[in-house]
């Protein structure tokens, strides 16, 4: 122990020998001892980390006393034994708080660049990987875009001439472009049939969007037309009449005040009713599309749907769906039938009557049928009643009311103030299917063969009168019905006939009470 201080006195006695050229810059040196001694008190605080290295803790203030007069006595040499045995511990001391001090801010600066490289590494990360994402999305879409199958129609659009095919239609877009015929002017859908081509003056162009009635190869317009959205097809003239045997009489399925209606077999097995309208109706192309527009809205389960129609020169034909089951005409007055029983003449009157209040309630802008008869009313292998024969009808609007200066209809079924004046309302509509209700009640035609002049609403007002007052059916009901039938049923019927066919239209009923 008494050999260290020696050696640690030695060399610092050369040092402080050949300081003599830097003793003039011996005061800053001071300035810092002298904050060292200032701060000398935080050392013993920071002293707890350097204590293994000295045994006595107690001994370390002491040193602290005359450590203030050596740093202030430059010259002290009688304390240069105690300063340099006592200096080597305070010079690191000195040296850590100034060097702790210094890397405060250093270390904080470090951490701050850290923490904003970090961040930065994040976004640019976050951006390169959305980048990479949106490219391999895109990519996907345009290069796995699954091309259309071959037997769904071709959209075409009116598509700028600048701009390229939208990105989402992928490649098949330009193929369909360049292999398909010019698009026609408005968004329509061109079918691809298989039948041979039509004439051009006949050619009509498509608007439907998933049919395949259609047939004969698919050809833009002769002149741009009005393009309307309901998805039914539209046919030539020729067409049709291939699939109606040239509309020959073997075909024919009825006629009547709009025309006649002949059975057609489509290419594809579709056996369709076409109704072909009589010359002279007077109706532009643009009127009988308007017309189609609204008749193909209507779906109903008591309604026959429309397939599609032809517009081709002065002719005008609506193709419908084909119900086997013939009419309630043919089964009702049809020579050689079986009698209908009362539970299936009961089931037809409720399914023609739900049929025509869907027409005049619930169709916007309502419906008038105009022609409601037992021919109109169609069969199928269930004696489930579809209303036939809607095309063409009026269209009304709020007023519902309609003054024509031509009467449609058939004889025996016409309201009176229609009949009359042309005065059309729904109201013409319920006279029509009470008349078509005494038919099933009474078994008898509106209009009798033998006479002329005795209709069958004039014939049955007394008796249905009768009946109210003395409940006795009989002299109304069809003889070949005998007693089979349900007395409250039937008078319930004959109570909805009297009321249909009030002479004046404001007290007959809807058809929304008639079935109610």
């Amino acid at each position: 122990m008494s050999s260290s201080p020696p050696p640690t006195s030695t060399p610092g006695a050369p040092a402080n020998a050949t300081a003599p050229p830097p003793t003039a810059a011996a005061p800053p040196p001071p300035s810092p001892s002298n904050s060292s001694s200032s701060s000398s008190p935080p050392p013993p605080a920071r002293s707890p980390p350097s204590t293994p290295a000295v045994p006595t803790p107690p001994s370390a203030p002491p040193p602290a006393a005359p450590a203030t007069p050596s740093a202030l006595s430059p010259p002290g040499t009688p304390a240069a034994p105690m300063s340099s045995s006592r200096a080597t511990p305070a010079s690191p001391s000195a040296s850590t708080p100034s060097s702790s001090k210094l890397s405060k801010p250093v270390v904080g600066g470090i951490a701050v660049a850290c923490l904003l490289a970090l961040l930065l590494g994040a976004l640019l990360c976050v951006c390169v990987f959305r980048s990479k994402r949106k490219k391999r999305h895109g990519r996907g879409r345009h290069h796995h875009a699954p091309p259309p199958p071959p037997h769904l129609p071709h959209y075409y659009g009116h598509p700028p001439p600048p701009p390229p095919p939208p990105p989402h239609k992928g490649d098949q877009y330009q193929n369909w472009q360049h292999n398909a015929p010019p698009p026609p002017p408005d968004h329509v859908v061109k079918m691809q049939p298989n039948f041979p081509p039509p004439p051009p003056p006949l050619n009509v162009h498509s608007s439907g969007s998933a049919s395949n009635h259609s047939a004969g190869e698919s050809r833009p317009p002769q002149s741009p037309g009005p393009a309307f959205s309901f998805s039914r097809s539209t046919f030539t003239y020729e067409q049709l009449a291939a699939a109606t045997n040239g509309f020959s009489d073997a075909n024919l399925l009825g006629q009547g005040g709009f025309g006649f209606v002949h059975k057609g077999v489509l290419p594809n097995g579709t056996e369709v009713a076409v109704k072909q309208l009589r010359d002279g109706s007077g109706q532009g192309e643009r009127e009988f599309q308007a017309e189609v527009e609204i008749i193909s809205r209507v779906h109903h389960k008591h309604l026959v749907s429309l397939v599609g129609y032809c517009i081709s020169g002065a002719h005008r034909l609506l193709v419908y769906e084909f119900v086997p089951n013939n009419t309630l005409e043919f089964h009702l007055h049809g020579r050689g039938r079986p009698t209908l029983d009362w539970p299936t003449r009961l089931k037809i009157a409720l399914g023609s009557a739900k049929g025509l209040a869907y027409l005049h309630e619930d169709c916007h802008p309502k419906i008038i049928h105009r022609d409601i008869k037992a021919s109109n009313i169609l069969l199928d292998l269930r004696f489930e009643a579809k209303v036939a024969d809607f095309g063409l009808a009026k269209f009304t609007s709020d007023t519902n009311t309609h003054v024509s200066t031509r009467v449609m209809g058939t004889f025996g079924y016409l309201a009176p103030e229609y009949a009359a004046s042309g005065k059309l309302t729904e109201k013409s509509d319920v006279f029509s299917f009470g008349v078509m209700l005494l038919e099933l009640i009474t078994g008898r035609r509106p209009v009798s063969s033998r006479q002329a002049d005795d209709n069958l609403v004039d014939w049955a007002r007394p008796l249905m009168t009768k009946a109210f007052e003395d409940g006795n059916h009989d002299s109304l009901v069809d003889p070949r019905l005998g007693s089979e039938y349900n007395d409250n049923e039937m008078a319930r019927m004959i109570a909805c006939a009297a009321t249909c066919v009030r002479h004046s239209s404001r007290r007959r009923p809807r058809m929304g009470q008639v079935y109610k």
